[in-house]
């Protein structure tokens, strides 16, 4: 099974709030993303599942709304997963995560506190955590990837999750692109909390970035926490897959270390949702 762990949908830039049209463009260098549902799937042609991660933030003013990802994903219930955007220091954040835990279409959340200026430790943020881990809800975190200009960087490091971990033992996390650009404060995250996982997405495009990552991760033995992501619409599935298993051709012909590539293999083939307690049913 192949479970794309990392993928965005959008109607348009502004949706992403100030500064999203432009950290696109800077991204693209003159390509277009497109994000609608139909490039959605035809991307995702060759793996089984992918997650659909939302997006709000009231500090950018920007937010891809959770009926869009609602209805995407109830209309492929076998192909797709959704984890809405939820911004929790907004006013009414609690009517949005209520919203949430009775959706079929959600099995998580989607949060970037750099985007959305808050602490990870935030005692507001706290109740949210406290409202997953109760409904078995995962956490998505965006981190210092794809940030505009008006999102504040100190508050993607990955460290600052190790309080919000201690506190909250049962709370399933994904931190995306591997906590980029601070690959090794994510590691040693994996290394120390059980129920803590990190997805390659923002990685797959940057080869060398993702092979040094994946060398880390494979010396401090977390391979086994280590998820699939595309990142899409800035890579497909197919793209992302590729550019993993080529990964050792960096090192062809110097004494650098290898990549096994049955650990590759299995970033690529496991099972997200069995590793982070998701069932396919629909929620009662």
């Amino acid at each position: 099974m192949i479970i794309d762990c990392h993928t965005h949908l959008w109607e348009n830039s502004r949706q992403l709030g100030r500064g999203g049209a432009e950290c696109l463009r800077r991204m693209g260098d003159g390509a277009v993303f497109s994000a609608d549902p139909g490039s959605h799937l035809a991307a995702a042609q060759c793996v089984d599942r992918s997650w659909v991660l939302g997006f709000r933030s009231r500090h950018l003013d920007g937010e891809v709304p959770n009926s869009l990802l609602a209805r995407f994903v109830r209309s492929y219930p076998d192909k797709l997963l959704g984890a809405a955007g939820v911004d929790p220091c907004a006013d009414d954040a609690y009517d949005q995560l209520a919203q949430v835990a009775y959706e079929p279409a959600f099995s998580g959340v989607a949060i970037n506190p750099a985007a959305q200026d808050f602490h990870p430790a935030d005692s507001r943020a706290g109740r949210m955590y406290e409202f997953c881990a109760q409904h078995g809800l995962v956490v998505f975190v965006h981190g210092g990837t794809h940030l505009p200009a008006g999102a504040k960087l100190e508050y993607a490091r990955p460290y600052l999750w190790d309080e919000v971990l201690r506190d909250h033992v049962t709370l399933r996390v994904v931190l995306c692109d591997l906590g980029h650009p601070w690959p090794l404060e994510t590691i040693a995250l994996l290394a120390k909390h059980a129920n803590v996982y990190a997805e390659l997405g923002g990685l797959t495009r940057r080869p060398w970035q993702a092979y040094n990552a994946l060398c880390q991760a494979y010396d401090f033995g977390v391979m086994d926490k280590l998820l699939f992501g595309s990142d899409f619409p800035f890579f497909t599935a197919g793209e992302a897959i590729e550019s993993l298993y080529r990964l050792n051709e960096l090192a062809h012909g110097t004494h650098l270390p290898h990549v096994p590539r049955e650990q590759i293999r299995g970033i690529i083939e496991r099972d997200a949702m069995a590793a982070l307690g998701v069932s396919a049913r629909p929620k009662v």
